[in-house]
């Protein structure tokens, strides 16, 4: 807003701050009452009339009063002074129901359920993504003589779990062994560094067991890099009915839809650093159907490691700051629930 003094952005804030949670247009009136501008109310006549003509408030129609644009929410997010912090009961809820979780799976459905009831939003989760992950151990399970269960776990908590056809029947403790060689070769190496190394323990191994080798490595080589499918979990897709007309003027249909589709939501919430926050709001989104809602994401993972990424997904007309607070702190945790793991 070029030339706009900090009166027409509070002027703003409070539009915003009255049509979240009314989600009826805001007249100025109605600002004067309900807000401490310290102006009177023709300023903020004035105020408005400004904020319109530069494309941040709009009149959704005659002797109405103004909603914000998609322009006039960038600008209040752009200049927000805080963020709103969760209550006591949302952390109490969020500690209580992540820390009962027994496995991977528990943990990310958990997580995206919290996110949609704390924000009430469309929550979108990503599972601790297996090009990001490193190999913590790889289990052998002999099913006959000349097949096994491969099962890798990685650093993440993440578990894959293939079968292996061996070409000739292999004994018990050559199982054990190969078992041993494998895990003390990618024990703690990151999944995009594998494949030379998986390349060697074929070479490297002794005559007796090549054939064995060559035929996990095979397998290995599919499941550490080769598997480029990424795994989500969504939650509260009925939050998008809760508001009123002006949220979704057309159909909620192209809107569901596109929330349907794996490589749509991978690219909703893409790739965040966990300390930064993105949001996209209306026309920024590169999705056609999704240009009548805002996204809010970030990414996650124990430490400064990122293995993943979470948001949500509403209307423009939603609670920047509360949601971006939650977006967060959700993240936060659960990148210390997977770095205690």
């Amino acid at each position: 807003m070029v030339g706009a003094d900090d009166r027409r952005l509070d002027v703003l804030r409070a539009i915003v701050e009255d049509y979240v949670l009314t989600q009826e247009p805001v007249g100025s009136k109605a600002l004067v009452e309900r807000h401490r501008l310290g102006v009177s109310p023709a300023t903020v006549r004035n105020d408005m009339a400004a904020l319109e003509e530069e494309g941040y408030i709009r009149q959704p129609h005659t002797s109405a009063g103004r909603v914000p644009t998609d322009r006039g929410y960038r600008l209040f997010v752009d200049r927000l002074s805080r963020v709103k912090p969760l209550s006591v009961a949302e952390r109490r809820a969020m500690e209580r129901l992540l820390v009962g979780a027994v496995d991977l799976d528990d943990v990310v459905h958990r997580t995206v359920r919290l996110l949609a009831q704390l924000t009430r939003q469309v929550a979108v989760v990503q599972y601790p993504s297996l090009a990001r992950s490193s190999v913590r151990h790889l289990e052998l399970v002999p099913i006959s003589t000349t097949r096994l269960t491969l099962v890798m776990i990685t650093d993440t908590g993440r578990v894959e779990q293939r079968m292996v056809e061996l070409p000739e029947p292999v004994p018990a403790e050559d199982v054990l062994h190969l078992r041993g060689v494998i895990n003390a070769s990618l024990g703690g190496v990151a999944l995009s560094q594998t494949p030379p190394i998986v390349a060697d323990l074929v070479e490297t191994a002794a005559a007796e067991h090549r054939t064995a080798m060559r035929a996990l490595a095979s397998v290995l080589l599919e499941t550490l890099v080769e598997r480029t499918e990424e795994r989500l979990a969504l939650a509260g897709t009925a939050n998008l009915t809760r508001g009123n007309v002006l949220d979704f003027p057309g159909s909620l249909r192209p809107i569901l839809e596109a929330l349907e589709e794996e490589v749509v939501l991978l690219k909703l919430i893409g790739e965040v650093e966990p300390s930064t926050t993105r949001v996209r709001i209306g026309d920024e989104n590169e999705i056609e159907d999704l240009r009548a809602a805002s996204v809010v994401s970030t990414g996650y993972g124990p430490g400064r490691t990122v293995v993943g990424s979470l948001g949500v997904v509403g209307p423009t007309r939603m609670d920047y700051p509360g949601n971006i607070a939650a977006v967060r702190a959700v993240a936060r945790y659960l990148g210390d629930v997977l770095a205690q793991n």
